[in-house]
């Protein structure tokens, strides 16, 4: 059983003391306040009456501490009893509370024997800058903007949202419920990757799922947050006009933002790391269900730490690690796949295309749109593979999935300038996605060419102007510019119906 050695019987001893009494283990405290000696006895504390920074009464103790726990108000008593802890105890850990007024010397003595030192003038410091500087300005500015909802909020995330969008949409809305809403989280479109579904079911997330065609669905609502986008009606089926309260989003905006507060982060690589970021501030622990969501939100939007990552990624993972499911992780990281899902991935095998290091594959008509994802994926395993596009036909609709690896391209921005004319694109540099509303296309029957025939023409003469345009060094001169320049395919694009443009700050699939 590990055993600890409080060295002190002060207010910041005897508050360790309290807290560590709960904790498995051993407490053994060495004071020489008699007084105080007999309190903690009577409480059941082992206690020895001496001083502290005595050799002898240290190595008199019956114990071997594991942790040995420095904390008297005496910065000098601290540093003398450091020195004979490293003599007498050099394999324990041993942790040092400095006091106020210490004086250079007896800091350095203490930093050269003691594993951590904890300076309370450090830890007010760190405290205020956290709660008075800009980050702590941000959090008190969220919980004011939520108080002043003042009823039922809608936190609406993208469409067919991902792990990252439904796990900050969850932690919002604890937080949300914290200062007085009605919370619910809302979304449109569907969620029907396997591992989507495995996450909301296994950790019994409620969510709403908003019917567009429905007038008055968003009636009951007093407030609104968009979460991992941050515009409504682009990448959701929110009205444009609709005044939107809060928004918290990673993705970098490419034009102004309106509402009452907004926090736009684009170093983060998810906005999982956000929602982390506020519950520290306000010194919240986050619920064990909400912290599964969001450690697997920003390991599904950094895919798994080695996509536009950043320092604070990391810092809010430690912070979950201890806090999350980790069995529930593993059961949601290993659903079943649906028959549909291996049919698509089958049929992007057979159809690919290969022009360079990029590979196109047009499926045809498909019933899960969430399949094109992993059939992008699964081709980018391919040998000689930089990029690759799948895409298919839904209710009048195609959708397009684009991967990248190691490749001098931004796949986000080619997809924009690809599809950004005629539908609504956006995402990563590696991970992107389009939408392309057929129109009337869809209802001509008396074509020369089949639908197939002039969604696999469109399609794939734009990505690869798009990408021959951003990168040589993908396609070089395997696929000359002049053979997929605009002429060709500006005739059949004439009868395919524009939809959303400005829709660049957005993701458009379900990672």
């Amino acid at each position: 059983m590990p055993s600890r050695l409080v060295l002190g019987a002060g207010p910041t001893a005897l508050a360790l003391v309290d807290a560590l009494s709960d904790d498995n283990g051993s407490i053994h405290v060495v004071t020489a306040d008699e007084h105080r000696a007999e309190t903690l006895r009577t409480e059941g504390t082992a206690v020895t009456v001496g001083e502290i920074s005595d050799p002898a009464v240290l190595d008199g103790l019956s114990v071997v501490p594991e942790t040995v726990i420095v904390a008297t108000e005496d910065a000098a008593d601290n540093a003398a009893a450091t020195t004979v802890v490293g003599d007498l105890f050099p394999e324990s850990f041993c942790l040092c509370y400095t006091g106020y007024d210490v004086s250079e010397s007896q800091r350095a003595e203490i930093e050269e024997n003691a594993d951590r030192v904890v300076d309370p003038a450090s830890v007010i410091t760190e405290r205020l800058g956290r709660t008075v500087g800009t980050d702590g300005t941000r959090a008190r500015q969220l919980q004011r903007a939520l108080r002043d909802v003042e009823g039922h909020l809608a936190i609406v995330t993208h469409d067919n949202p991902d792990p990252d969008a439904i796990a900050s949409a969850v932690a919002l809305g604890n937080l949300a419920e914290r200062v007085g809403c009605t919370v619910s989280v809302c979304y449109y479109g569907s969620i029907s990757h396997q591992e989507n579904r495995a996450f909301v079911n296994l950790l019994e997330y409620e969510l709403v799922n908003l019917d567009p065609e429905d007038a008055e669905a968003l009636d009951p609502y007093d407030g609104f947050a968009l979460v991992d986008h941050s515009r409504p009606g682009v990448n959701d089926q929110l009205p444009e006009e609709l005044d939107v309260d809060v928004v918290i989003d990673h993705h970098p905006p490419r034009f102004p933002v309106e509402a009452r507060y907004v926090d736009l982060r684009s170093a983060a690589g998810a906005t999982s790391t956000l929602l982390v970021d506020y519950f520290q501030r306000f010194e919240i622990e986050i619920p064990e269900p909400i912290a599964t969501g969001l450690l697997f939100g920003i390991r599904v939007d950094t895919k798994d730490f080695r996509r536009e990552v950043s320092a604070e990624d990391f810092e809010a993972a430690a912070h979950l690690v201890s806090r999350a499911d980790m069995d529930a992780l593993q059961r949601i990281e290993d659903p079943s796949v649906s028959a549909e899902t291996l049919s698509i991935i089958g049929r992007a095998i057979d159809n690919r295309e290969q022009e360079g290091s990029v590979l196109l594959s047009c499926v045809g008509q498909l019933s899960d749109r969430d399949a094109l994802a992993q059939a992008a994926d699964r081709l980018l395993d391919l040998e000689d593979v930089q990029a690759t596009m799948v895409y298919g036909v839904l209710d009048g609709t195609i959708y397009a999935s684009a991967r990248a690896r190691g490749a001098d391209i931004d796949l986000g921005e080619a997809m924009r300038d690809a599809f950004g004319q005629i539908g609504s694109a956006g995402g990563h540099a590696d991970m992107a996605g389009a939408q392309i509303t057929l129109g009337v296309l869809d209802s001509v029957e008396d074509r020369e060419e089949s639908l197939e025939d002039i969604v696999r023409s469109v399609v794939n003469d734009r990505f690869l102007d798009a990408v021959q345009s951003r990168s040589h060094r993908l396609l070089g001169s395997v696929y000359p510019a002049a053979e997929f320049g605009p002429e060709t395919y500006a005739e059949v694009t004439s009868d395919i119906e524009p939809t959303l443009v400005d829709d660049a700050d957005t993701e458009t699939e379900e990672e």
